[in-house]
């Protein structure tokens, strides 16, 4: 990797987790997500024109239903992330959501293209796995998913698993969104490496597919797009400005550089984002996560040298 590209990489890595950090302050669902990606569309009209205008690009075959399968994947990782965030805390969702993107990545890799890692790649996965289980208090969450009320049980402990609900469902919100991260980065590499589609461009038409694919939704709950607009308005313009310079940076890199190299630098975000949930949020348990957090690093960087 140039030191170019590594620069571009750490600037994101800090948008990115400052963005996610909005979002959480936030707090919104998706009326939000819908007034983010409102705001995203409307600054990129202009950047886009101009653009064209200046270096009149020729878009390859495929490049829109690549375009199109992007913003896909990008709307439920935006949904289920902003749910996580309802949920829990920022220094569990966010190091859980971006540490798994890449375990799940070379897990696809061997189960549907036949690598196979290395014995340090193999290490950095378990570390990974450790950290996640470290940072969610593995052992008594795995209690709780087996325990399920019965009539036989005692009223104490169907109160404890109905209390703990919440927790378990920001756990998977956050798994499932390392989930869609694993996915929408393979699948935009391939756009902008492969077929070669300028980042600018690719980034703004998955902007607009997602705001295509919420708007339905979005006008059903008017009320709550307007109560958030409202309310929330300064959050969803840090977020729709931040965001999209984050990732318009890292396609710039991945258009020079492995993804293998791109996406292990990406989660430095990850000890950021723990600092920062500690330390601003002021949340629980900042040691633990913050070590976690630091493991998690670590196995990626493992991932990608193997």
């Amino acid at each position: 990797m140039t030191a170019f590209a590594l620069t571009l990489v750490l600037v994101a890595a800090v948008l990115h987790a400052t963005w996610n950090l909005c979002a959480k302050r936030a707090g919104g669902g998706l009326p939000f997500v819908w007034m983010v990606g409102a705001i995203i569309c409307v600054g990129y009209v202009p950047v886009v024109a101009g653009y064209w205008a200046w270096q009149h690009p020729t878009l390859p075959a495929g490049a829109a239903w690549w375009i199109l399968g992007s913003g896909g994947l990008k709307t439920s990782y935006a949904l289920f992330l902003q749910r996580g965030y309802r949920t829990g805390d920022f220094s569990l969702i966010y190091p859980l959501a971006r540490g798994t993107g890449p375990l799940l990545s070379t897990l696809a890799a061997v189960a549907l293209l036949g690598e196979r890692p290395s014995a340090l790649a193999m290490g950095g996965g378990l570390v990974i796995v450790a950290a996640i289980f470290f940072l969610t208090s593995g052992a008594s969450a795995a209690g709780r998913i087996i325990l399920k009320p019965s009539p036989r049980r005692a009223p104490s402990t169907e109160r404890r698993v109905k209390d703990n609900a919440p927790y378990l469902g920001a756990v998977f919100y956050g798994v499932m969104s390392g989930v869609f991260i694993a996915a929408y980065t393979l699948w935009d590499r391939h756009g902008v490496a492969a077929l070669g589609v300028p980042p600018l461009l690719y980034d703004a038409g998955t902007a607009f597919t997602q705001l295509a694919l919420l708007t339905p939704f979005a006008l059903r709950r008017r009320d709550e797009v307007v109560t958030e607009w409202r309310e929330k308005k300064h959050w969803a313009f840090a977020v729709a400005l931040l965001s999209p310079i984050a990732y318009v940076l890292v396609l710039t890199a991945l258009r020079s550089t492995p993804v293998s190299y791109v996406a292990p630098a990406r989660e430095v975000s990850i000890v950021i984002g723990a600092f920062l949930g500690a330390r601003v949020l002021q949340e629980p348990d900042g040691r633990r996560r913050g070590w976690a957090a630091v493991a998690m690093a670590a196995g990626v960087i493992a991932l990608a040298l193997g």
